[in-house]
């Protein structure tokens, strides 16, 4: 392989772009800001979206579509919520193009001129809401349970591949309930669906818990989110669930009548999770060598080389290999058997080994003689020579135990990059060395602000879980009821 990886310590931000780049994950397009995801990148994300997918509808949601147009009228009903997403919106003006009058160029035509302007979809509440008026009207109507798979545009000044472009791919779920505690009790219960899937089957360790005012979604009473630390000790938003009150059903006048023919508003959440994932994915497990994919979200969980001299030993060869292989297909592990001819065995195990694949095995004709196969594990690196009977039991195995070596082996990564700060100074020391810091803030935006200002941290989340002492305001010297998580994020 001639792909080279630049080292982690040498540069973060082109160690990861080399990965996402040569494991053939993602590539920059022709428009500035957005990506093409290739097919091995798309088959993680396929998983992701089928594991999600299934939770959905298990907790009782159904899926469905709605324009990627939105009516700009729309955006001025929730006010907050347009002033959050002003600055990023793409807008349509015109519906046809046509030649210069000179022959040379496409032009845009004056006299097709949209009587309104339209809004490419940042998220999707205003659209879903004018929708949900018709939806409902009474209480037999609710809940409603709704969650859409779709692209949407937010116009980035800065982009990266997968953490921050200006088209991505995610799920946006958009809930209406007849009281506040159902709705509450709905936003706690994604965020932690999102919890419970990136540590099951990212295997990423998150923090869940509140977002400050000022790290609201816009619109939201309250966000739930999920919090990770990235190798590079910055935070990154994986996640995010919000608690909508009846901002929405206000402005947009969706009202039920209740069991007493009350006309009363219904209440709102939306959560979601993006292509963000992927990043994260990489960032989480990913070494010098390339990316190390949890075998949960592998799109094949074992590769099988084959060693021969010639097509006589191949054929031989793969006698033995496609019964392994059926072997573990059996045990629902997926696996790919690559005997082309046109790459030796050196390129391929450097290439699954930069693709991330969880177990390679290779086979070769002394193999045979002796009934072993070689067996290498991506995420440590180590081989073995195993005796090939019931090799399908040990492989099965064996998967467990790397996709819980990941999530421990990034555990442990957090617990010794994770520090708490008594003062302002110590604070500063400890956000400058990179991590999670927990520190107590009285509660204010300026305290906020102040620190945001001084050293680019922002509180990641109020913790869900309140294991904390009282204190003091590490910046104000007020009274603080709990520390907050402070850090460096993307």
């Amino acid at each position: 392989m001639s792909k080279k990886i630049t080292p982690r310590e040498k540069d973060y931000s082109i160690w990861y772009n080399d990965i996402v780049q040569h494991a053939d994950l993602a590539e920059n397009s022709g428009v500035r800001g957005c990506m093409v995801i290739k097919p091995y990148g798309y088959a993680i994300w396929e998983k992701m979206q089928a594991e999600l997918d299934k939770k959905f509808k298990e907790t009782g949601h159904l899926n469905a579509y709605f324009p990627l147009f939105i009516p700009k009228s729309y955006f001025s009903k929730e006010a907050s919520h347009v002033d959050g997403f002003a600055k990023e919106c793409a807008v349509v003006t015109h519906y046809r193009l046509k030649t210069s009058e000179d022959g040379k160029e496409i032009v845009v035509d004056e006299t097709a001129k949209l009587e309104e302007e339209l809004i490419v979809r940042p998220t999707s509440e205003t659209i879903i809401w004018d929708t949900y008026r018709k939806w409902v009207q009474s209480y037999r109507d609710l809940p409603l349970l709704i969650n859409q798979w779709a692209n949407v545009v937010r116009w980035e000044m800065r982009t990266r591949l997968f953490l921050r472009t200006t088209e991505f791919l995610w799920q946006e779920g958009h809930t209406a309930h007849a009281t506040k505690e159902e709705a509450i009790i709905e936003t706690e219960k994604m965020i932690n669906v999102y919890a419970d899937f990136s540590q099951d089957f990212m295997a990423m360790p998150v923090v869940i818990g509140l977002k400050s005012e000022n790290e609201r979604f816009a619109g939201a009473l309250e966000t739930y989110c999920i919090e990770a630390l990235m190798q590079d000790g910055k935070a990154l938003q994986a996640g995010t669930s919000h608690f909508l009150g009846q901002n929405f059903a206000k402005a947009f006048d969706v009202k039920y009548a209740n069991k007493e023919g009350k006309k009363e508003y219904v209440w709102a959440t939306s959560w979601g999770v993006s292509t963000r994932l992927m990043g994260a994915l990489v960032m989480t497990h990913s070494d010098d060598k390339g990316l190390v994919l949890p075998p949960k979200l592998a799109p094949y969980q074992v590769v099988i080389v084959p060693i021969y001299k010639g097509a006589e030993q191949l054929e031989e060869i793969t006698i033995s290999v496609l019964k392994v292989k059926s072997d573990l297909e059996k045990r629902g592990i997926s696996v790919k058997f690559d005997n082309r001819d046109t790459h030796k065995p050196g390129w391929k195990f450097a290439e699954y080994e930069l693709k991330g694949v969880p177990v390679r095995l290779a086979i070769g004709m002394r193999d045979l003689e002796n009934g072993t196969i070689e067996v290498a594990r991506r995420d440590t690196l180590e081989k073995e020579t195993l005796q090939i009977i019931d090799i399908d039991l040990k492989i099965d195995s064996l998967l467990i135990n790397i996709q819980e070596n990941l999530f421990n082996k990034a555990s442990n990564f957090r617990d010794a990059n994770t520090f708490k700060a008594s003062s302002y100074d110590e604070f500063k020391k400890l956000i400058k060395k990179g991590g999670f810091v927990y520190a107590h803030w009285d509660g204010t935006s300026e305290s906020e602000l102040k620190i945001k200002n001084d050293t680019k941290a922002t509180i990641r989340c109020i913790p869900q879980i309140n294991t904390d002492e009282e204190g003091t305001c590490i910046i104000s010297g007020k009274l603080s009821k709990q520390r907050v998580l402070f850090a460096k994020s993307y």
